[in-house]
């Protein structure tokens, strides 16, 4: 399972480098699907249950989350923001249950489809199964990129690999929801955190 991560070119400048060109993508969302408003800590998808939407996000921003299998603890995957897409990808595209649950963390609006929109979407024409394909590929290629990552890069290279694909994300999440996403303590993040900024100022 692999969760889409897919900046639109308006935000790569704000978020991330890391992004292709989905505007055709972002246009369906918008045309064809529905404005859903979520609270702050309103969930989109449950873990386990049948996943079925996904969408453009207009505002605010979403955390993908599963529990450990021992303790039950929160881990955070992944971040959906302003200008970017969320849900279960692939397994809104049939029903299949979602392997993450994706929460809004701040009050956000999404123009929301269902995975039957996308899929008769990608039957249409060889355009767009070639996009279908663009899609797997990418998250495919980011996927890899983190397992690499968690084996070659130190806890402050994951840091500044994150600070670099994704410039704002210090300014929207708290402490506790970066170090999740990296695999670390809040406390280790706060050192580093502050030996950046040390080492900045010397």
């Amino acid at each position: 399972m692999f969760i889409l991560y897919l900046c639109s070119q308006d935000m790569e400048q704000k978020f991330g480098i890391n992004s292709i060109d989905l505007q055709e993508l972002r246009d369906f969302c918008e045309q064809e699907g529905r404005m859903v408003v979520y609270r702050k800590d309103e969930q989109v998808e449950r873990e386990g249950e049948p996943s079925q939407w996904f969408g453009f996000v207009a505002e605010g921003c979403f955390k993908y989350v599963t529990r450990g299998l021992s303790d039950s603890r929160e881990h955070i995957t992944w971040f959906s923001f302003e200008g970017e897409f969320v849900g279960d990808y692939p397994s809104c595209l049939d029903g299949r249950p979602s392997q993450t649950t994706i929460e809004a963390m701040l009050p956000s609006r999404v123009f929301q489809v269902s995975g039957e929109q996308l899929m008769n979407l990608f039957r249409q024409n060889m355009e767009m199964m070639e996009l279908r394909a663009i899609i797997a590929e990418h998250l495919l290629s980011q996927a890899r990129a983190r397992y690499l990552d968690f084996h070659r890069a130190t806890a402050r290279e994951r840091y500044e690999l994150l600070l670099h694909r994704c410039p704002g994300i210090v300014e929207h999440l708290p402490l506790n929801a970066i170090s999740s996403f990296l695999c670390i303590t809040p406390q280790m993040l706060s050192k580093i955190r502050k030996d950046i900024t040390f080492r900045a100022q010397s």
